[in-house]
């Protein structure tokens, strides 16, 4: 399978993506402008950028929506102004998501309750945080109050409670999931991803790879079916707010090296070893 688009071809679906910064068009008209079948155009755009030309413009108009929204601006002008041909388009557009509703997201997640607390693990300490809907958050760290402070950025204005980690009925049972993770013992535990339709993909293949295997960023592209993202699946690795859980730990380099790790590259390779000594030898991924 050829994964290289040759000079010509690139250069057009680079024209095509600066097309659909500027305006929006559909795959017909998208192809015609670059002089491309659509057909092509869908196969190989999802080659060199991960996702569709469609997904690639939903994102595109879910960040000029952010931006509008946290702007200040008024929640109908935003949505206008992003390309959202009605009020009810930001909830019927599966290709991206708030994932809470605009008006809570202008407001820095007002409204939203999360509930937190500390917990020791295998790696340290971690923060666990948790709508009702599931964890939203896992973050590791030594510093507990740059942990807080970091959630508090991602949620400023949202009801955050800490609570008791042992007495809390809501909170208790997510805390004790993500320490038996660490742990490497089994568990499940219901997580809120929130995310573009791209890194959606990413975290879902995570997610998918058996504890004490590795992937690389390309084979985790190739399996996506976009050979040529592997600098984009790596971009959606480093977003994944949910440590261990979505095991973006288990994705490396190519030629082996940890690459880049959000919680620092000694959890990395302590969770990588961890996991490697629980399976059998001879089963691990190359």
């Amino acid at each position: 399978m050829e994964t290289r688009a040759i000079p010509h071809a690139d250069a057009r679906l680079e024209r095509a993506r600066q097309l659909l910064d500027s305006q929006e068009l559909g795959l017909d008209a998208l192809g015609a402008a670059v002089g491309l079948s659509p057909g092509h155009l869908q196969r190989r755009f999802r080659e060199q950028f991960g996702l569709s030309p469609a997904e690639y413009l939903a994102q595109r108009r879910l960040a000029t929506l952010k931006r509008g929204l946290r702007q200040g601006q008024a929640v109908t002008h935003a949505l206008y102004d992003a390309g959202y041909g009605s009020p009810s388009r930001v909830y019927e557009d599966g290709a991206a998501r708030l994932g809470m509703p605009p008006q809570v997201y202008r407001r820095g997640g007002e409204g939203l309750e999360i509930r937190w607390s500390l917990v020791d693990t295998a790696l340290g300490q971690a923060l666990v945080a948790a709508t009702a809907r599931g964890i939203c958050a896992v973050a590791l760290g030594d510093d507990a109050g740059a942990l807080e402070r970091d959630l508090r950025a991602e949620f400023p204005r949202a009801t955050l409670q800490r609570v008791d980690s042992g007495r809390d009925e809501f909170l208790a049972p997510r805390l004790q999931a993500v320490a038996d993770a660490l742990a490497q013992r089994r568990g499940s535990v219901p997580v809120e991803l929130i995310g573009t339709a791209f890194q959606q993909r990413v975290w879902q293949a995570l997610m998918k790879i058996p504890a004490g295997e590795t992937r690389s960023y390309a084979e985790l592209a190739a399996s996506l079916e976009a050979p040529t993202a592997a600098r984009a699946v790596a971009r959606a690795c480093a977003s994944n707010r949910v440590a261990v859980l979505v095991p973006c730990h288990r994705v490396i380099r190519g030629d082996g090296s940890l690459g880049g790790y959000r919680w620092g590259l000694p959890r990395k390779q302590a969770l990588l070893e961890a996991e490697s000594h629980r399976r059998s030898p001879g089963k691990q991924h190359a």
